[in-house]
């Protein structure tokens, strides 16, 4: 399956019109964006739930960990820099947390709210090697920014 994400944009506006509670939006957004590419291994949401610590949100596929720093990982640089994080090679990212060994690619994009609140991060992993583009990351964003923007 292909990455279509106009189809999955609208997809999910239609899921989830006039929803507000940010876990059921993420949870609806996991499930959908896991399901739009077979790139997609794993796929899913850290919270920020205090000052500097992420932890696990809803997510689709195996185990995830449970809890991440600021400070570690690439979630941890993604939610401490508020900037996505394309990494074609998780082997080559200094610090980087192996919570799951299958991993070979990431692509982790904050999550903003109101006023540039962060949020959490949305976390997607590939088994492949270098599997994402700028334009997964751009479309994806978008369909962030127009989901979680306004709460």
């Amino acid at each position: 399956m292909t990455f279509d994400p106009a189809t999955l944009a609208r997809t999910i506006k239609a899921l989830t019109e006039g929803e507000t509670d940010e876990v059921a939006l993420m949870a609806t957004l996991a499930c959908e964006i896991h399901h739009a590419d077979d790139r997609f291994d794993w796929t899913g949401f850290y919270r920020v739930t205090e000052p500097g610590v992420l932890k696990i949100g809803p997510y689709q596929g195996g185990h995830g960990c449970l809890v991440i720093p600021f400070t570690r990982g690439v979630c941890g640089a993604c939610a401490r820099e508020g900037r996505t994080q394309l990494v074609p090679d998780v082997e080559a990212f200094p610090g980087h947390i192996a919570c799951s060994s299958s991993t070979r690619s990431e692509l982790v994009i904050p999550v903003f709210g109101a006023g540039g609140r962060l949020i959490g991060v949305l976390d997607i992993d590939s088994d492949q090697p270098d599997a994402f583009t700028e334009a997964d990351a751009k479309a994806l964003e978008a369909i962030l920014a127009e989901v979680f923007g306004t709460l």
